[in-house]
């Protein structure tokens, strides 16, 4: 990396706080001497999963999301909390969580900051074999969640016909169909 990019931070607030997000407001100086102000999105660690059953099947939820009015088709995901000591943890509890499946198998895909220009957002990307449902949902009170099944391959031609729209899903199920298999 050349260091001769790298901005300095001069100060730091948090203008906005939330529950999930807080936009940061930093002064910073550029490669170039000159002062300014970035906003950003400060969302932290997040894993995204693809389970996979016993017989090959993807567990996928339907979910509600109120910023584009409609429920979108996607893996199951969570934020890592601060007690996990291991991301495999935070996926164990995310899948069953969202969809009472518990995980076997749990392998690291990759990493991904999906809009690092304006947000400091991680996903971890992991897979999840064997996953049973043998666990209990304990959903958030905010999240209206439908759990179902289907296959790599109807999620691929989802992905090439428009109909899959969740990003973290869309890059999930495409780096998998692309590397994994």
């Amino acid at each position: 990396m050349d260091e001769r990019l790298a901005w300095e931070t001069l100060a730091a607030e948090t203008a906005y706080t939330c529950e999930g997000f807080d936009v940061i407001t930093e002064t910073v100086r550029l490669p170039d001497g000159t002062e300014t102000e970035f906003d950003y999105l400060s969302e932290g660690e997040s894993v995204v999963i693809l389970p996979l059953t016993p017989d090959g099947d993807v567990v996928v939820i339907e979910e509600w999301r109120q910023a584009v009015r409609r429920v979108n088709y996607s893996l199951p995901a969570g934020s890592v909390e601060s007690e996990d000591d291991d991301l495999r943890t935070t996926v164990a509890r995310e899948l069953e969580e969202e969809t009472g499946y518990e995980p076997g198998d749990v392998t690291h895909l990759t990493t991904v900051e999906p809009a690092n220009g304006f947000s400091d957002a991680v996903f971890q990307y992991f897979l999840a074999e064997d996953c049973m449902p043998t666990g209990e949902r304990d959903l958030d009170y905010n999240e209206s969640i439908q759990v179902t099944t289907t296959t790599v391959q109807s999620l691929r031609e989802a992905a090439s016909n428009d109909a899959l729209r969740d990003g973290r899903t869309m890059l999930g199920v495409l780096y998998y169909a692309a590397v994994e298999r």
